[in-house]
């Protein structure tokens, strides 16, 4: 079993690994920018290292810097979180190579499914659904607009270095194709340093649907059902659910199926998501593999009573998972709690938060690292809670989670906590009648 874990992020995922490897009996190392100095998780863990300054550049993605901390703490495993440097397959190949394990994928493995192209092109080996679209990047516009008219109006533009929904454009008719060419390819240019880009039949009336997988060193695979997180704003994810309001006994059974196909096809190690688009008429699709733990996993542990984070620790200790798939017993909801103002465009707000209230009761999970007194710096990520309600059915989840959204308090920033109580009464919502189209219609109401 791993000793001492170094946990390469900050802010409540670092937290949350924390707490895990203290039941575990691990030792933890926390790394820090200066500007996190006074965050939970250096509190909490058994040692910390500052980094570097508060730019990302300088400190949680300097990877010498990160290798130079575990090495003089004596750390014999690194965990990543998600985000910063958690699907950096050159991160991972130098833990290799300083003999610290690395607790996420193989270079390897973040390489076949970090770029969109060879994603798409395994999965497809691998027997998996996938939208219908070019194999592989195009070569020209002439070539675009001739397989455009073979897939047929709408089509999708992608950037195959994407994320974040740069490099992408929708066309909807043949007249658009040029302009949208042209500004993808530019954008995508800019963000990634590489314009290459793919062509996909644009899904009409999408719900983004993933499915967890858990995978071992010995080549087995199981899924832990889906997750639901259609409700997003400029791709990104606001608020998920499982199980998926959309879900029938069927899809989730094929759906499952395809995830641990594609896992134990290209021999997953660790926690993973298989993401899938999935059309008004239930045909599903492969979007793409996240090699890493998300977000939103604590909804997953809640209606199965799982621990992510210490299967991950396991599996990278060399454990045999059991290879049992795992169906929810239970609904559960949650809502990323953002340091912006939903009033003025979901605009930033960083600074001291003055007045702390934090909800509880039965059913209620709060996974953050703030409290009263703290300060957000501007330089990172806006999320500073994962609020999480579960109860026996959805409605029962729902009046829960409005219930502690309205315990919730906290002054001298804004949050987005108005934006997801009026979501909570929001008809469509209520009826699980939404897509990733949702917020495209969503306006806030005036203040109370």
């Amino acid at each position: 079993m791993l000793k001492k874990i170094l946990i390469a992020n900050r802010g409540e995922i670092a937290l949350r690994v924390i707490r895990t490897c203290k039941e575990m009996g691990i030792k933890t190392v926390a790394v820090y920018s200066t500007a996190d100095a006074e965050s939970l998780h250096v509190r909490f863990a058994d040692e910390a290292v500052c980094i570097g300054p508060a730019p990302s550049n300088l400190s949680y993605l300097k990877i010498s810097n990160i290798i130079a901390a575990a090495e003089i703490t004596n750390a014999d495993a690194i965990h990543p979180g998600y985000g910063f440097l958690s699907e950096n397959a050159k991160f991972s190949k130098i833990c290799q190579e300083h003999n610290i394990k690395f607790i996420g994928a193989s270079p390897d493995m973040i390489d076949k499914m970090g770029d969109k192209a060879s994603a798409k092109a395994t999965m497809k080996a691998a027997g998996v659904p996938c939208v219908p679209g070019s194999d592989g990047l195009l070569e020209s516009y002439e070539q675009t607009e001739k397989l455009a008219k073979e897939f047929g109006y709408p089509v999708m533009l992608k950037a195959t270095a994407g994320g974040g929904g740069k490099g992408m454009r929708a066309v909807w008719e043949e007249g658009e194709l040029k302009k949208a060419w042209d500004s993808a390819r530019q954008e995508a240019a800019a963000s990634f340093g590489n314009d290459g880009m793919y062509m996909e039949k644009l899904i009409e009336e999408p719900r983004h649907i993933e499915i967890q997988i858990v995978g071992d060193s010995f080549g087995k695979a199981c899924h832990l059902s889906e997750r639901d997180c259609s409700v997003q704003r400029r791709h990104q994810k606001l608020t998920e659910e499982t199980p998926s309001p959309f879900m029938t006994d069927k899809l989730r059974e094929d759906m499952g199926e395809a995830a641990v196909r594609a896992a134990e096809f290209i021999k997953y190690e660790g926690a993973g998501t298989v993401e899938f688009l999935v059309d008004k008429h239930r045909n599903f699709y492969f979007m793409e593999m996240n090699t890493r733990i998300q977000v939103e996993h604590p909804i997953t542990e809640q209606v199965i009573d799982y621990d992510l984070i210490r299967e991950q620790i396991l599996v990278a200790a060399g454990v045999k998972i059991s290879g049992k798939n795992y169906l929810p017993q239970m609904h559960s909801i949650e809502c990323r709690i953002n340091a912006e103002d939903p009033y003025n465009d979901f605009r930033p707000s960083p600074g001291k938060i003055t007045t702390l209230h934090m909800p509880g009761g039965h059913g209620v999970r709060l996974d953050t690292h703030v409290y009263s007194g703290y300060t957000i710096p501007p330089n990172y990520d806006s999320m500073i809670a994962k609020l999480i309600t579960t109860a026996q059915t959805r409605e029962e989840a729902i009046s829960k989670m409005r219930r502690a959204l309205d315990e919730f308090v906290i002054e001298g920033i804004k949050t987005t906590i108005p934006f997801h109580r009026q979501l909570m009464d929001e008809q469509d919502y209520v009826d699980g009648n939404y897509t990733t189209k949702f917020m495209e219609s969503f306006e806030m109401k005036e203040r109370a």
